[in-house]
């Protein structure tokens, strides 16, 4: 009786384990649908930076891949700083200031007038301001 039950116990785990990987599955296959859609798109954004004494700004310009993005640096830009740049599909948005007055810096990234990342003094200086692709939303 005991061999009996291991072995019923056994088979329900494992159509357990085949349903719950099914459903795992389908969830994996519509993001890698949804990825592969977005990837052929591309989408605006702008970033923002204000405060003072800020050195140095980095920030996504949009060629590059998700992956590899290519980077462009404003030395010594005049506050309050504004970009507006075409990213492609799942690249993340992303701005990086620098500044000597970290306690009086904002950076904000922007998608069709509605800020999606906003960072403020410590904050804004340690990580920047990244954003996940509004595609992928």
């Amino acid at each position: 009786m005991n061999r009996t039950v291991r072995t019923a116990v056994s088979a329900l785990a494992v159509v357990g384990l085949a349903l719950g990987l099914g459903a795992c599955s389908e969830a994996a296959e519509k993001a890698a649908d949804q990825v592969d859609k977005s990837v052929g798109e591309s989408y605006e954004v702008t970033y923002e930076v204000s405060g003072k004494g800020v050195e140095s700004i980095d920030y996504h310009a949009g060629d590059g891949t998700a992956m590899a993005p290519h980077v462009e640096s404003e030395k010594k830009p005049t506050t309050p700083w504004k970009k507006t740049v075409t990213l492609k599909g799942i690249m993340p948005p992303a701005v990086m200031p620098v500044s000597l007055a970290p306690a009086d810096l904002t950076c904000k990234v922007i998608y069709k007038g509605e800020v999606i990342k906003e960072a403020k003094g410590e904050q804004a200086m340690a990580g920047g301001c990244v954003a996940v692709s509004p595609l992928m939303s």
